[in-house]
């Protein structure tokens, strides 16, 4: 792991110096991962005099390790001639990401001076969806005929693989119209004898892709079968290309992002770019982040009513105030937990629908244990604090209720979403949080209420 601002500060004193020739050497020296992390603490101008001193292969590498911002910047203030050149040295699906970053003119201008293969075969891949199969694939796939032997297609590999920058995992076996036949990976083609026809010993029950398959559906694929490489066809079986396994890493990044944002009541889909909400325009972190505080802002309104509503019980026995945050907190507390096991083992399979009445009776159940442990050590310590038994049983009840109802609200939530067809991780947002603080506060102002009746009485 490299010390990035011992580097950055390195590298300015070299810019400062003018130093140029020491300043190539440093900089070529690093990984291209390393260099991302360097170029994303330099200023603009920084960053284009050290992109202008890499080599053609770093200066590609490094492109396709920047966040989309960086690449765009520095794609649109070098020659574009020389963009040209390194966007052509990039992996066709990186290509359309970056394009497709930019403005449409400006991503013409790059296609029209790229290679036309390599130009119509990037115009392809931009006009899926960027976040399905065909949106996300690498059109360059190693194929053979079905009347290879093992020795052809070994020789096809050395013509090839260096040659056209190919992702060696698999080689596929195709007809003339390109249809998937087969599949052969590269340690079975190694250790098979040179005469073997390869239908001999290619897989024939392929596990596939479709250029319309969405991400989820691509990332669960890749965690079940545990492949490199999987193929990607169209409507017709006609092999369109590859998604690997770095693809669908960046895909699970994303994913996991999403629903981080999303469960903390930030709206993902009011922006472009994810990017921008941590990093970008301020207004837009302002416009992802506001909607959610509106709808919780309202359910607070509703708690504050809750508790107004039950003013003539705080009158009469004001010290039960002090003991609404203690509710709320526990109560949210675990209301969170139950809700990230529930979203998380629907993201990973380990929760379906079909269980979902076994897991809300569970949870229910840890909910009135937790909920009753807590509930008796409330109401020993309120009992010990002010000395008022039926304080302290009131609000020992209440936590033990308040805090099973949390649990299975928060269990049952996810299922209820996830059936209508909408995003659970929304269920751990605020208008949850919200919800309980409601409900719990009603729980305990009514046994409030109760108890002073009763003494009343």
């Amino acid at each position: 792991m490299i010390n990035v601002e011992s580097i950055v500060e390195r590298i300015r004193e070299i810019i400062d110096d003018e130093n140029t020739k020491q300043l190539k050497e440093v900089l070529n020296g690093y990984h291209a991962a390393d260099l991302a992390d360097i170029f994303a603490e330099l200023s603009s101008n920084e960053r284009l005099s050290c992109f202008n001193l890499l080599e053609d292969e770093k200066a590609s590498d490094l492109l396709e390790y920047l966040p989309a911002q960086l690449q765009v910047e520095l794609l649109g203030v070098i020659d574009q001639e020389l963009a040209s050149k390194l966007i052509a040295k990039m992996p066709h699906d990186e290509v359309a990401d970056v394009l497709g970053d930019m403005e449409e003119d400006e991503s013409e201008q790059y296609l029209d001076k790229l290679p036309h293969k390599f130009s119509s075969e990037v115009r392809e891949l931009m006009t899926y969806n960027e976040e399905s199969a065909g949106g996300i694939m690498n059109p360059v796939v190693l194929t053979v005929s079905a009347e290879s032997d093992v020795k052809d297609v070994l020789e096809t590999i050395r013509i090839k693989a260096e040659k056209d920058n190919l992702d060696l995992y698999y080689v596929y076996v195709v007809d003339k119209q390109d249809h998937l036949l087969g599949v052969v990976s590269l340690r079975k083609l190694l250790t098979s004898p040179v005469r073997l026809k390869i239908t001999e010993i290619m897989i024939r029950d392929i596990v596939k892709l479709h250029v319309d398959d969405r991400q989820d559906y691509i990332a669960d694929e890749f965690m079940k079968y545990q492949f490199n490489a999987l193929p990607v066809v169209d409507l017709y079986n006609r092999l369109k290309g590859i998604v690997t396994w770095d693809d669908v890493q960046d895909i699970v990044e994303e994913e996991t992002t999403e629903e981080i944002y999303t469960s903390s009541g930030i709206a993902t889909e009011m922006v472009e770019d994810e990017d921008d909400i941590l990093t970008g325009n301020i207004f837009h972190a302002v416009k992802a982040r506001t909607p959610w505080l509106f709808i919780t802002l309202i359910g607070e309104f509703i708690a504050v009513n809750v508790a107004n509503h039950f003013n003539h019980t705080l009158e009469i026995l004001p010290v039960i105030a002090i003991f609404m945050p203690l509710l709320a907190g526990l109560g949210g507390n675990i209301g969170t937990q139950s809700i990230t096991l529930m979203v998380r083992g629907l993201s990973t399979g380990q929760v379906t629908l079909k269980s979902a009445f076994h897991h809300i009776m569970r949870e229910s159940v840890i909910g009135l244990l937790i909920g009753s442990l807590f509930g008796i050590l409330v109401m020993a310590v309120t009992w010990g604090w002010h000395h008022h038994v039926g304080l302290g049983i009131v609000v020992g009840l209440s936590m033990a209720i308040n805090m099973t109802c949390a649990t299975l609200i928060g269990t049952l939530t996810p299922f209820v979403l996830k059936k209508m067809k909408v995003d659970p991780a929304i269920a751990s947002g605020p208008v949850i949080a919200t919800t309980i603080d409601v409900i719990g506060l009603f729980i305990y102002f009514s046994f409030a209420t109760a108890y002073i009746i009763q003494l009343k009485g």
